[in-house]
């Protein structure tokens, strides 16, 4: 059984959706919660029921698309049981995946090349959280 992943973005981050998305089918089941253009949106519109289905188990794992990731990170963070790191590099998507638990990952389409984050996709699926003694420290993340 495939595992299954949240995809989202906004209309800056329109076109690596559709190419990760693509690339990922191959070995994955993902869920698409848009947009589905380039035409000008507000990305909580998306972000909020894809991090909704990551939260409450839905999909496995999250991500999130824009043009400084920023906003989608952001946005997603607002859910209380959300771990969304800004990814800009391979590597930070390795940590975040092993000392933070991160369950979802924002990509700034803007500002990396499209060959990057396919590899930052790759890792975070691809690595798992350590537990030990990040543990302790994941569990103080969320206040409320």
């Amino acid at each position: 059984m495939k595992r299954k992943i949240a995809i989202a973005c906004d209309h800056a981050g329109f076109e690596y959706k559709e190419i990760l998305k693509k690339y990922l089918e191959e070995n994955f089941e993902v869920q698409d919660f848009g947009t589905f253009s380039t035409d000008s949106v507000d990305y909580p519109d998306f972000v909020h029921p894809a991090a909704t289905s990551v939260e409450n188990g839905e999909n496995e794992l999250g991500i999130l698309i824009c043009g400084s990731g920023n906003g989608v990170q952001i946005t997603a963070n607002k859910h209380q049981k959300i771990r969304c790191a800004l990814c800009w590099m391979p590597e930070i998507a390795v940590l975040a995946r092993q000392h933070n638990d991160a369950n979802m990952i924002s990509i700034p389409a803007r500002f990396i090349a499209k060959e990057v984050a396919i590899e930052i996709a790759n890792k975070f699926l691809s690595t798992n959280f350590e537990g030990g003694r990040h543990q302790n420290r994941v569990d103080k993340i969320a206040f409320c």
